[in-house]
């Protein structure tokens, strides 16, 4: 009885606590994670770029599979964490036990998916976007061991998020700052053969990858089983249950497509830019330092989602608003941070990169032009999620498949036709514009049909 006393105060943590220090408790600590996340990806890229052009160019053309790994895996964890924090919300346990052993087998399920295109797809992949031999070589070497060896990838992110939907989001910090360490340290050794270790070159930079990944997993599944004591995953006498997988699936899958139609966008912008000289070079550097502004703000949204799904299953609809309000506000902030710091210092961002005259007359106006797209993406992420966590992730499909399908890529190959690469860049700026629009007009059509009605049937 005392354990389920101490159980119930501690799940509703997120229904008592005011949104403002809720929200700050649940995100800093993975906010700061995903920053040591961004940092090593940075670092890992300009570890690579030591080597030459061609293996930084290599690099940055796996972003696509790698985006689309991130993107089932996460996707799934979205409707895994969903379901289980709008549970514990409605005080189902039992389901949300449930939910949690399914979420794992079929993160499992995906890894062997990617194991078999890591070993049959690698190199077809880097010969349909390039002609140049050393970048299939390195690339191929490069995205066969990433994929071959993703096990770590989806452990680790199915039992963080079954530790942010129980509000641990502490934890998270410490498995992902424990992979991100490791990456670090044996980014170097593995790739310039460092001491004792042998010199792999962009393989031993995979190699650092993976070995963080699995040390990240395998931290993660001890921390939840020595200290998630509100869920239970179990395989005793263990059976797939297609309905629910179903329903996870209703809520991940949305957010699984518009990852994944991410990893659709930088192919297609690989092909178009690949006439433009080292322009798929300047491509990849702005997305390794793109992201040390994005990472923040996903993870101000894994510690959102929880408590959004959470107060709309216990129909608190005061504090979904407050907590809504609250993360824009946040979001917005550190995109105008990024904005500031991209066209302030361009030259010296693209610097860590090795980057010659060539990589820097195109790259300072391309970090200047896109970074203009920050302007709206803050809100648009944010409220993207909100849409998630009230169950409707399609919304969020929807503006993502309009703005990276329907508008940039062919507003890219547009501008590409007047022969000028600085002119591709603006199609980001125009497509986050749209996107602003379908995000505020799919807002007010869920505030009207579900968030003005939360709490009602109490």
């Amino acid at each position: 009885m005392a354990e389920t006393e101490e159980t119930t105060l501690k799940e509703n943590k997120m229904g008592v606590q005011p949104t403002g220090r809720l929200l700050l408790s649940m995100s800093l600590p993975m906010m700061a994670s995903m920053l040591v996340q961004a940092l090593y990806n940075i670092v890992d890229s300009v570890f690579v770029s030591r080597i030459n052009e061609y293996a930084l160019r290599a690099v940055s053309l796996a972003f696509p599979i790698q985006n689309l790994m991130i993107a089932v895996a996460a996707g799934t964890s979205v409707g895994v964490n969903a379901f289980v924090s709008k549970s514990l919300g409605a005080k189902e346990f039992k389901k949300a036990n449930e939910a949690s052993t399914n979420g794992v087998f079929v993160e499992m399920l995906s890894f062997v998916l990617f194991f078999l295109v890591g070993l049959f797809g690698s190199n077809a992949f880097f010969r349909s976007q390039t002609t140049v031999p050393d970048v299939q070589a390195y690339g191929t070497s490069y995205l066969s061991i990433c994929c071959m060896a993703s096990a770590g990838v989806f452990m680790q992110v199915i039992f963080e998020r079954l530790l942010q939907s129980t509000g641990k989001t502490f934890y998270t910090m410490i498995t992902q700052g424990v992979g991100a360490i490791i990456n670090l340290i044996l980014d170097p050794l593995l790739i310039f053969g460092i001491g004792f270790f042998p010199k792999m070159g962009v393989a031993g930079a995979a190699l650092a990858t993976v070995c963080g990944q699995w040390v990240a997993a395998g931290t993660a599944i001890f921390l939840h089983f020595r200290y998630n004591k509100e869920l239970k995953v179990s395989f005793r006498g263990f059976r797939p249950n297609l309905n629910l997988i179903g329903r996870i699936y209703a809520v991940g899958a949305p957010s699984i497509v518009m990852q994944a139609i991410g990893s659709v966008m930088t192919y297609g912008m690989n092909l178009i830019l690949e006439a433009f000289g080292c322009a798929q070079t300047v491509f990849g550097v702005y997305f390794k330092l793109q992201s040390f502004i994005f990472m923040p703000v996903f993870g101000l949204n894994n510690g959102m989602v929880p408590i959004v799904a959470y107060n709309y299953g216990a129909g608190k609809r005061e504090r979904v608003i407050s907590t809504m309000k609250t993360a824009v506000a946040f979001a917005v902030g550190i995109m105008c941070i990024g904005l500031l710091v991209m066209e302030i210092f361009p030259a010296q961002l693209i610097g860590f990169f090795q980057a010659d005259q060539e990589l820097l007359e195109m790259g300072v106006p391309a970090l200047r032009t896109i970074c203009l797209s920050f302007l709206f993406a803050g809100y648009c992420i944010v409220v993207g999620s909100v849409f998630q966590a009230l169950g409707n992730g399609i919304y969020s499909m929807i503006v993502s498949v309009a703005r990276q399908l329907c508008v940039l890529l062919p507003v890219a190959y547009l501008l590409s036709l007047s022969g000028n690469v600085n002119m591709i860049w603006w199609a980001f700026p125009i497509a986050e514009f749209m996107s602003l629009a379908m995000t505020t007009f799919f807002l007010i059509r869920i505030n009207r049909r579900i968030i003005s009605h939360i709490g009602e049937q109490a």
